[in-house]
Order: C-alpha cells, then sequence, then structure tokens
C-alpha cells in the first residue's frame, strides 16, 4: 500500500468515526465516549499525514507511535460503546476490523522503518 493510499484509508476510516458520532442516542454516556472516539478516530489519518512529512527516520517513527496510540485508543472507545450497550452490535463490527487493519498496518510499518521486529500489542 502506498502512502497516498494510506492517508486515503486513514480519512475513510475518520469519516466513518463521524458517522458513527453522528448516529449515537443523545445521552450523556454516549457523547462522553462518542466524543472520545471522535477525537482518537480522525486523529489516526492527520497522525499519519504528519508522519509521512516527517523531516527524519526517527520523527517518522516517532509519528507513527501515535497513530499506533490513537488506533488502538478508537478500538477501546468502539468496544466500550459495544459493552455499554450504546450502540447496536452490528454497527461497529466492519469499523472495527478497519482500525485493527490500520492498526497492524501501522506497527509492520514501525518494525520495518526500525529495521527490526516489535511484538504488536
Amino acid at each position: 500500500m502506498t502512502p497516498e493510499e494510506m492517508k486515503q484509508r486513514t480519512k475513510r476510516f475518520a469519516l466513518r468515526v463521524v458517522r458513527v458520532m453522528q448516529s449515537l442516542p443523545r445521552a450523556r454516556e454516549a457523547d462522553v465516549l462518542g466524543r472520545q472516539l471522535l477525537k482518537s478516530g480522525t486523529s489516526v489519518g492527520a497522525n499519519y499525514r504528519a508522519a509521512c512529512r516527517g523531516r527524519s527516520q526517527a520523527e517518522f517513527i516517532a509519528k507513527l507511535g501515535i497513530v499506533e496510540e490513537e488506533a488502538d485508543e478508537s478500538l477501546y472507545w468502539m468496544e466500550l460503546l459495544t459493552e455499554a450497550d450504546l450502540v447496536k452490535p452490528d454497527r461497529l463490527p466492519d469499523l472495527m476490523t478497519e482500525g485493527s487493519e490500520i492498526l497492524a498496518i501501522v506497527v509492520a510499518s514501525i518494525n520495518t522503518a526500525r529495521g527490526g521486529s516489535r511484538r504488536s500489542r
């Protein structure tokens, strides 16, 4: 996957997160968890773009580390939304799969950039 394709993929992920947020019930819990998901889910693409503009290998790796954290955090908030019954169980599996795939790609990219392997968490 090229960097441009990954930029598009992470943008589509962010837009899907926005749509989930828009569909949440008007409840305090949904608002709090949804805002957290909105922040982390949209941050994935923004930080990936920043990583692509990294001025050094170290900066590139550091910024990809942020992408990794935000993608993982997005999965956490989706799990909470589902387990708290704030989202229908069939609403998030595809988005969670996409988040997991993005996370795996980013971890593999970090490993490649470091020239070694690191266990994914």
